[in-house]
C-alpha cells in the first residue's frame, strides 16, 4: 500500500491498537456471563433474560458478518475501523448508565455485535496489508492473542472489578479502551482504499479450499461447543469439582488457549495444514478423552488444557487460510468464515442440549468429539492437484 506502506512503528502501534481492539470486543461479548447475577437482580429480570443477552450477541454477529461487509466493502478502511471502535465505545458507555433499561441494553448489545461482526471481516486484511505478504501469518497469531487474552484476563477481570464496583464499571473500563485503539487507528493507519494492496484479495484464490475451510470451521466449532457448552455441570457431576475448583479449571482452560495461540501463530506462514489439522486432531482427543476419562481429576484438567490450546488455533488457522484461498476479496471471506464459527457455537450449544437429557452430560461430549473427526477428515482432504506428500511444504521465501 504506498501511502500505505507507514514506518515500522507506526506498523506495529496499528496493529497493537487493533490487538487491544479484539481483547476489548471479545471481553464485552463473554462479560455478562460472569456478571449474570448481578445484572439479573440489579435490572430486575431473569436469568434467562442477561443469557439472552450472550446470546443475541453471538446470532447478531452470525447474521450481520456478510452483508455488512458487502455494504462497506467500498469504504476506506481507516474510516470504517474508526468507526467501528466508536460504536464499540458508545455502546459500552450506554451499557454502563446508572439510568439504563434492559430494553437499551439490549440495543447496545445489537449495535457492539454488528460492530464486532465486521470488526473481524476487516482487521486482518488491514493489519496484514501493512505488512509483506509472507507476514500474514505471524499478523493474524498476533491478533488471535488480542482475542484470546479475552478469555484468560479480560472476563476474569471484569467480573472481578463488576463484584467490587457494581456491574456497570466493567463497561465503562472497555469503553476507554476502546477510544484509546479508535484514537491510535484514526491517526496511525493509512487512508487507502479497500481494493488496494495485497491483503484484499486471496494470495492463491482456490473455491474448493475455500468451502472445506468453511466446512472444517463449522464442523468443529459445532462439535467443541456441543460439549463446552455444559462444561460446568461435566465438572461438578462428572469429575466431582468443587465450585471453586470450577474457576480455577476454566482459567487453565483459558491460559492454554493463550499459549495455544502464542505457539502455532509464528508457525501459520511455514505450515498451513498442519497448523489446523494438529489442532482440530488435539480437539478431538480431547472430547472424546473426557468422555471417556472424566472421572479422574487429574485426567480431566489436563484433557480441558488440550482441548483449550486447540480450540483458539483452529479459528486463528481458518482466517489464516481464507486469507490465503479467498476467491474474492478477503473480507467477504473472513465475514462467511466468522458467520460459520457463530453459526457453529448456535449450533452446538442447541444439539448439546437436545442431548443432554438422552444421553448426560458425557454425551454431549462424545458428540463434539465425533463431529470434531468429522471436521479433520474434511481438512484433511488432498489438494486435487497436489500428492499427500506436497500438501503442506513452506512458502516460497517464507522463514
Amino acid at each position: 500500500m504506498g501511502s500505505v506502506n507507514p514506518a515500522r512503528g507506526r506498523r506495529a502501534a496499528v496493529v497493537a491498537a487493533l490487538m487491544l481492539a479484539a481483547f476489548t470486543f471479545n471481553t464485552t461479548e463473554n462479560l455478562p456471563v460472569g456478571l449474570l447475577s448481578l445484572m439479573a437482580d440489579d435490572l430486575r429480570v431473569s436469568l434467562t433474560a442477561v443469557g439472552a443477552l450472550v446470546t443475541g450477541y453471538g446470532l447478531a454477529v452470525a447474521v450481520g458478518s456478510l452483508p455488512l461487509a458487502h455494504v462497506t466493502r467500498s469504504v476506506p478502511r481507516r474510516y470504517l475501523m474508526s468507526g467501528l471502535l466508536a460504536v464499540l465505545a458508545v455502546a459500552s458507555w450506554l451499557c454502563a448508565l446508572t439510568a439504563v433499561s434492559y430494553g437499551l441494553l439490549l440495543a447496545a448489545r445489537v449495535a457492539t455485535a454488528l460492530a464486532q461482526a465486521l470488526f473481524w471481516a476487516v482487521m486482518g486484511p488491514v493489519a496484514v496489508g501493512l505488512f509483506p505478504p509472507e507476514r500474514r501469518g505471524r499478523i493474524i497469531g498476533l491478533l488471535s492473542v488480542g482475542g484470546s487474552l479475552a478469555t484468560v484476563a479480560g472476563v476474569p477481570a471484569g467480573t472481578w472489578l463488576g463484584g467490587h464496583s457494581g456491574w456497570r464499571t466493567p463497561f465503562a473500563v472497555l469503553g476507554a479502551l476502546a477510544v484509546v485503539s479508535l484514537v491510535t487507528v484514526a491517526v496511525l493507519l493509512p487512508t487507502s482504499r479497500p481494493q488496494e494492496g495485497h491483503a484484499a484479495y486471496g494470495a492463491a484464490p482456490d473455491r474448493r479450499r475455500f468451502a472445506v475451510v468453511l466446512t472444517t470451521t463449522a464442523l468443529s466449532v459445532t462439535g467443541a461447543f456441543t460439549g463446552f457448552t455444559y462444561v460446568v455441570a461435566f465438572l461438578d457431576e462428572v469429575g466431582g469439582f468443587g465450585r471453586d475448583a470450577v474457576s480455577g479449571v476454566l482459567l487453565a482452560f483459558g491460559a492454554a488457549a493463550l499459549v495455544g495461540v502464542t505457539v502455532a501463530g509464528p508457525l501459520l506462514d511455514r505450515y498451513p495444514r498442519a497448523t489446523l489439522n494438529v489442532p482440530v486432531a488435539g480437539q478431538a482427543v480431547a472430547l472424546v478423552g473426557l468422555c471417556a476419562g472424566g472421572t479422574g481429576q487429574v485426567a480431566t484438567v489436563v484433557l480441558i488444557m488440550l482441548l483449550g490450546a486447540s480450540v483458539a488455533p483452529v479459528f486463528m488457522a481458518t482466517q489464516s487460510q481464507v486469507l490465503r484461498v479467498a476467491p474474492g476479496r478477503t473480507e467477504t471471506a473472513l465475514a462467511a468464515n466468522s458467520a460459520a464459527f457463530n453459526v457453529g457455537v448456535a449450533a452446538g450449544a442447541l444439539l448439546g442440549g437436545a442431548l443432554l437429557p438422552l444421553t448426560g452430560v458425557r454425551g454431549t461430549f462424545l458428540a463434539g468429539g465425533l463431529l470434531t473427526a468429522v471436521a479433520l477428515v474434511v481438512s484433511s482432504c488432498p489438494r486435487q492437484d497436489a500428492s499427500p506428500a506436497t500438501v503442506d511444504v513452506p512458502e516460497p521465501g517464507v522463514r
